[in-house]
């Protein structure tokens, strides 16, 4: 099979050749954009032969004043979705189907509302992999305060938001992405019992506007990241893959085959096993994702990103490896 056809077969419930796999992490500031990040996919696609590409995006949500008080929500307008670092995530997309073909997918990543608001109040300085359990996170506390004093600014703010990446979404499927990668954190909303129900509220009315952006495309995948409250909320989202951190966040993919609509894309720590395990710990993480699946095929992936400065190229070989040798 193809990459595609395997991706595909998997997609539609049916057993391919072997499993499809892939894996991703956020590249140094110099390949965000431009041709520097073309060449950083096209190396990794070429290095591994994972079965579709995230393309990752680290390009800043184009609006030039951080939000340092409600007031400055009021600034925030609906965008076209070519703008600024919108037009260079486009840009990385187009040039990336040009060199790959049509025998690979790629599906481009695109942060939720409330991730790009998070990112306004506190523009990141880098990105790492996610850090868990990060209840204390200083700049969604910042968002929850907000909706005390101006529940409706804020919800505006969000829907803004929304309303501009559907609008980017739908030009990265024009420019050739097979799908969007949305990321979702569902712990940066609701870190307490306190705020539960606030997601489904607030958030969730957001996310499901962004995929309406991008409802053509075969190869939408909703990322959970952190831990989610409750992963069965997530579960009807229109996507056809669901990533998640089975190994350091919970569910694991036993407890949530018989019942997770979306195919499960899943299975390896990028957190330990990848950085700290060995060869062969990475080639059991893979089979034992694999059997607990049981009949059902899944996309073998890591929770989330990795760091590259501590994960061995050994280990990535491993995983791909593994899946490229399985067998049912």
């Amino acid at each position: 099979m193809t990459s595609k056809q395997r991706v595909r077969s998997t997609l539609a419930g049916r057993r391919p050749d072997r499993p499809a796999f892939s894996f991703w992490y956020h590249f140094p500031t110099e390949q965000v954009a431009g041709p520097a990040a073309v060449q950083a996919h096209l190396d990794q696609l070429s290095a591994y032969g994972m079965d579709f590409v995230k393309v990752m995006n680290d390009n800043p949500y184009p609006h030039e004043r951080p939000i340092r008080s409600v007031a400055d929500l009021g600034g925030l307008a609906e965008l076209r979705g070519d703008e600024g670092g919108f037009g260079r995530q486009i840009e990385l997309i187009t040039r990336l189907r040009e060199r790959v073909g049509g025998e690979v997918l790629l599906c481009t990543t695109i942060f939720n509302a409330w991730a790009v608001l998070r990112n306004l109040i506190e523009p990141p300085k880098e990105h790492l992999p996610p850090v868990m359990g990060e209840v204390a996170d200083g700049p969604s506390q910042w968002i929850r305060d907000a909706l005390t004093r101006d529940e409706q600014a804020v919800a505006r703010a969000v829907n803004v938001i929304a309303a501009s990446l559907a609008n980017f979404a739908w030009r990265c499927t024009t420019a050739g992405a097979d799908g969007i990668y949305l990321s979702v954190r569902q712990d940066w909303v609701e870190p307490t019992e306190a705020e539960a129900g606030l997601y489904g509220r607030l958030v969730r009315p957001a996310d499901l506007r962004i995929l309406d952006g991008a409802r053509a495309a075969e190869l939408n995948i909703l990322h959970v990241c952190g831990t989610a409250r409750e992963l069965r909320e997530f579960n009807d989202y229109p996507v056809a893959a669901l990533n998640w951190a089975d190994r350091m966040a919970g569910p694991s993919i036993r407890e949530v085959a018989g019942w997770m609509k979306p195919t499960m894309c899943a299975g390896v720590d990028n957190l330990r096993t990848l950085c700290d395990g060995s060869e062969q710990d990475v080639r059991d993480e893979v089979e034992d994702a694999l059997l607990q699946a049981g009949d059902r095929p899944m996309i073998v992936a890591p929770g989330c990103t990795f760091d590259p400065k501590r994960v061995p190229a050994e280990n990535l070989r491993a995983l791909a490896e593994a899946a490229k040798g399985w067998r049912w």
